[in-house]
């Protein structure tokens, strides 16, 4: 079983201090990172950059298509207006089948905004309370959660070419 989370930083750089600490937890075997990706939105810029991170074990478990999607239809579909819309639509009904809903983009779409970043990672086993406790309060940010069930897993594996 693995988990997509969600993690909103207050500054643009929050979120690769974050995935630099687990990866460093990740070596002590607290957590097992299976696929990140990284949003961030420098203050002045009209949208966020992206980029997947891949873990130091190997290629992402998800690979770019899941990843450019899954930000596309968060973040760009209020830039395009209807067109992109009914593509979204279809996009955002496909997502439905991997436990990530419309709630969840909502949420992630307005907590993620100028001055701020989002790691997103797909875990393995993680002891949370050690995880919990490497982090300062100050640098933990703030949980957006999707737990994927075996079913959910599978079907990412099937459409993405996942190696989960």
């Amino acid at each position: 079983m693995s988990t997509l989370t969600v993690w909103k930083f207050n500054s643009a750089d929050g979120a690769e201090k974050a995935l630099k600490k687990l990866q460093s937890l990740q070596k002590q075997e607290i957590v097992k990172i299976m696929d990140a990706a990284i949003v961030y939105w420098p203050e002045g810029r009209k949208k966020p950059k992206t980029y997947q991170a891949v873990n130091t074990a190997g290629v992402g478990a998800l690979g770019g298509a899941f990843w450019g999607m899954l930000f596309g239809l968060i973040f760009l579909t209020p830039l395009f207006g209807m067109i992109v819309g009914a593509t979204a639509g279809a996009v955002s009904g496909k997502f439905t089948d991997y436990g990530i809903n419309d709630e969840f983009i909502k949420q992630v779409r307005e907590k993620v905004t100028e001055g701020t970043s989002a790691l997103f990672l797909l875990t393995g086993q993680v002891t949370v309370d050690k995880v919990k406790d490497a982090f300062a309060p100050a640098e933990r940010g703030e949980l957006v959660q999707s737990n994927l069930t075996t079913e959910q897993e599978a079907k990412l594996a099937e459409d993405f070419g996942a190696e989960l």
